[in-house]
């Protein structure tokens, strides 16, 4: 009967989250995983690799999220918590903020910057490296881990003044080999028929003669 009332109890859904809901400053480690997709290891692999952006001068951080509000836009979300996080320097300035965020639910991707930072790393870096570069592994197969470390590189890249190095390139799942088919020339000069002809004289004039021997 327990197991029965058990059953019968709704499942609470993941809570919609909001930049509210958020702490007030950027995680220490660079790292805020409110969806639980990154083990211990893919953790500090990640925090490391977003500390290292901190030597051009970028405070960046790596957010997810169980799910969002369907009227809030995984972009809108990060534009909210940059806004949250947003601090200055010593000297006044805004500080270079760099966010690459995860849905949880649907595994969307969206990388946002702070109007300091979009001077060195454009919208249009921003928007490939968040739909093809960190997008598409995990669509494809949930590589949050792998995602996320290329998309860091393909940015630290251009922040140290290299080109864009673009998404990761996709190989073939089956490498095929190129089929060759012989051309009509080819078919023509081909020996093959000549030795089907041999091959049919000498299966019929054989035994003829064989029998012709023994037979006198």
């Amino acid at each position: 009967m327990v197991a029965v009332v058990l059953l019968l109890v709704p499942v609470a859904p993941a809570r919609a989250l909001s930049a509210i809901n958020l702490p007030p400053q950027p995680p220490a480690d660079h790292v805020l995983d409110q969806a639980d997709l990154l083990s211990r290891a893919a953790n500090g692999e990640i925090s490391r690799a977003l500390e290292a952006l901190s030597v051009d001068g970028v405070q960046a951080s790596w957010v997810s999220v169980p799910r969002l509000d369907y009227d809030v836009s995984l972009t809108r979300f990060g534009d909210e918590l940059l806004q949250r996080w947003q601090d200055k320097d010593t000297s006044g300035n805004q500080t270079q903020q760099l966010l690459l965020l995860v849905d949880g639910q649907t595994n969307g991707t969206a990388i946002v910057a702070s109007p300091a930072l979009r001077e060195r790393l454009s919208p249009q870096l921003l928007s490939s490296t968040a739909r093809t570069t960190m997008g598409q592994p995990l669509r494809e197969g949930g590589r949050t881990r792998q995602a996320s470390l290329d998309a860091i590189g393909r940015l630290q890249a251009v922040l140290n003044g290299n080109a864009d190095p673009g998404p990761p390139q996709v190989a073939s799942d089956v490498a095929m080999s190129p089929v060759r088919v012989p051309s009509h020339e080819e078919t023509q000069s081909s020996n093959a028929f000549t030795w089907v002809v041999v091959l049919l004289v000498v299966g019929t004039v054989v035994p003829m003669l064989t029998w012709w021997v023994f037979s006198r």
